[in-house]
């Protein structure tokens, strides 16, 4: 299942996402990861999640951040949520990269029964339909 986080720059997408990650720390029936871009959330995300920055693995791009994922599920059949924040950030502003990048990380997502958390600097009306098909939004 994947949710997105959406709003513009500085509407509290990060609060929220924080908030959502440290809350899945306390109910979730396994691990929960946190992906950002750079490393800021160490002091509010709970030591028990496990934080990841990007920036030391040098991951850009859409395919580049899939396969991170992908890893990621591999590598620990344990983790049932993954928090990710400024995703456009990550893989660029491109709508049309963004639903297929969305459309691989749900496939992901169901196949290691993961719970995927997307922030996302849009309004939903930019949002193309067959992300707002595939996505729930908060």
């Amino acid at each position: 299942m994947i949710t997105l986080l959406i709003g513009k720059k500085g509407s509290g997408k990060t609060k929220k996402l924080v908030e959502a990650a440290n809350a899945a720390v306390e109910s979730t029936n396994g691990n929960v990861v946190v992906i950002e871009r750079k490393a800021q959330l160490t002091l509010e995300i709970s030591h028990q999640a496990r934080l990841i920055s990007l920036e030391p693995y040098h991951v850009e791009g859409a395919d580049e951040f899939y396969g991170f994922l992908s890893g990621i599920c591999a590598g620990n059949y344990d983790v049932k949520e993954i928090f990710i924040d400024s995703t456009l950030k990550i893989i660029g502003d491109n709508m049309d990269n963004f639903t297929a990048f969305v459309e691989k990380l749900n496939t992901l997502a169901n196949f290691a029964e993961t719970r995927i958390t997307l922030s996302v600097s849009a309004d939903e009306n930019e949002l193309p339909a067959a992300v707002k098909a595939i996505a729930n939004t908060i």
